[in-house]
């Protein structure tokens, strides 16, 4: 029977879903596991970046943000930026300019933003001001004109018309009556041929007007559009989008904007001669939140695991309650796991609640019908390191061999597991590494005090890299000691 029950909870950790996306909007809510403060920061109604790296649950928070919105009478609009449009055609051709390419994500963009609330107004009751309000914003949104060459042909002339007849006939006295009849016409003609290219054009005055019509439609609602996925917008149109929002929507009383992006692959802002392009951050969006930094357990083992804790438990009672008759005894995280494995799956996550799911879902699998132990973690973390993380990185040859020179000198010499590097003039292999989630950024601005103008960023190694060396005493050590924790890049690949 405790097999049985085992082989449920085991079970249970492998039908967790991975990703927001691929849950109904019920579970999400049920599911979701506040991070310190940060629900209550973004929960309020400014205008917000939301940044953090994949896996780390920004989509969860926009979902669960959008079921709270609802839930107490407002409009919440989620919108995926990797379904706008074209964007890996279209945006990413290089055949177009950047303008010409940036004008037309906006059309996209607003197009899929009135389709949302269009279907909002004819479901729900709302006045026809917000109706009128959504007309406009097409009106709006998009003016085409002509780019190119244009011929023009006419033909002029004066519309006649002629008749003549012929006619013979014989009188009784032997007489005889001839006649001609003949009709013709001639018509004027004109034609005109136009060549070209149809570009649109976004008038912002015209649709920031019909922008806060749609705003006050909606009143006393707020309406909250959240923005996902911002990094999936090639780069050099990000600041375009941006600026559409700056000038169009984030100037509108009653709408409130969040966007969740990857930090280091988001541009918001581009500066100009006289002006700017984009959103300015802490002035014209009030300020940018990270999930990276609220879910950095390093200094607190226990804040971490009661996170997780938390999360885990969420994700598997309605799992469970369709499994068994009865509830499990005590907590989930204490019946499903032996000894110290749970501590060591927090510690393998390094804070992303994806990878802490995954590597969960391995051992569940590993451990079959037993309880999860310190070894299944690591055979799966080990598993999970390979399968979804070695393999993408092996394909960029440069990242891959920063990655072993850092092993190779932070853990194998140094025996740690953590090191700093320069926070400026970072190298781009170190953000492709950080995608991959394979260093993880434990704290920014760490000063040496010989050089106090000189700031530092601190990152971990994953734990997948070194988990096959864990055994007695041999685990990394985490050092933030600037006089032995600095790495020099640049010595390292010329070594």
């Amino acid at each position: 029977m405790a097999q049985a029950v085992q082989r449920h909870l085991n079970q249970a950790l492998m039908r967790i879903p991975r990703r927001a996306e691929s849950a109904d909007r019920s579970t999400l809510a049920a599911t979701y596991v506040a991070a310190g403060s940060f629900s209550a920061m973004i929960n309020s109604a400014d205008h917000q970046i939301l940044f953090g790296r994949r896996g780390t649950g920004k989509t969860h928070a926009l979902r669960h943000l959008q079921e709270l919105a609802e839930g107490t009478g407002d409009l919440a609009i989620h919108l995926d930026l990797r379904t706008i449009g074209s964007t890996g055609g279209l945006y990413a051709s290089t055949a177009l300019s950047p303008a010409q390419r940036g004008t037309q994500l906006l059309v996209d963009t607003l197009e899929a933003v009135h389709d949302r609330l269009f279907a909002l107004a004819v479901d729900g009751d709302f006045p026809d001001a917000l109706l009128r309000g959504l007309d406009a914003v097409v009106s709006a949104a998009t003016e085409v004109e002509v780019i190119g060459e244009t011929e023009q042909e006419q033909t002029f002339g004066d519309a006649v018309e002629r008749e003549h007849s012929a006619e013979l006939s014989v009188t009784r006295n032997g007489g005889a009556r001839a006649g001609a009849r003949r009709r013709t016409s001639a018509t004027a003609s004109s034609r005109r041929k136009r060549t070209g290219v149809e570009q649109h054009r976004v008038l912002f005055g015209p649709l920031s007007r019909a922008v806060q019509a749609v705003a006050d439609g909606v009143r006393p609602a707020r309406l909250w559009l959240l923005l996902d996925e911002w990094s999936s917008v090639p780069l050099d149109l990000q600041p375009f989008l941006a600026d559409l929002l700056r000038r169009s929507v984030l100037p509108v009383r009653g709408i409130t904007v969040k966007i969740a992006a990857i930090e280091h692959r988001a541009r918001f802002f581009v500066p100009l001669d006289d002006d700017y392009l984009g959103i300015e951050v802490g002035s014209d969006a009030a300020s940018a939140v990270s999930l990276d930094d609220a879910l950095v357990f390093g200094r607190s083992p226990e804040a971490a695991q009661a996170f997780f804790r938390e999360l885990f438990g969420n994700h598997v009672r309605p799992i469970l309650a369709s499994m068994l008759r009865t509830p499990v005894p005590g907590a989930f995280v204490d019946a499903a796991f032996d000894g110290g494995a749970f501590g060591e799956l927090v510690r393998a996550a390094e804070g992303v609640p994806r990878d802490a799911i995954n590597v969960a879902a391995l051992a569940a699998q590993h451990a079959h019908d037993e309880k999860i132990t310190l070894a299944h973690v690591r055979r799966a973390a080990r598993d999970w390191y390979l399968r979804d993380k070695q393999s993408v990185i092996s394909r960029d040859d440069a990242a891959d061999r920063v990655l072993g020179l850092l092993v190779d000198e932070v853990v194998g010499r140094r025996r740690c597991r953590t090191f700093l590097l320069p926070a400026r003039d970072r190298p781009a292999v170190i953000d492709t590494l950080c995608d991959a989630r394979l260093l993880h950024i434990l704290e920014r601005g760490v000063v040496d005090p010989r050089r106090p103008g000189r700031l530092y960023d601190g990152y971990a190694i994953d734990y997948g890299c070194y988990v096959s060396l864990l055994a007695g005493n041999r685990r990394p050590a985490d050092v933030f000691s600037v006089d032995k924790a600095v790495v020099d890049l640049e010595r390292l690949g010329s070594s």
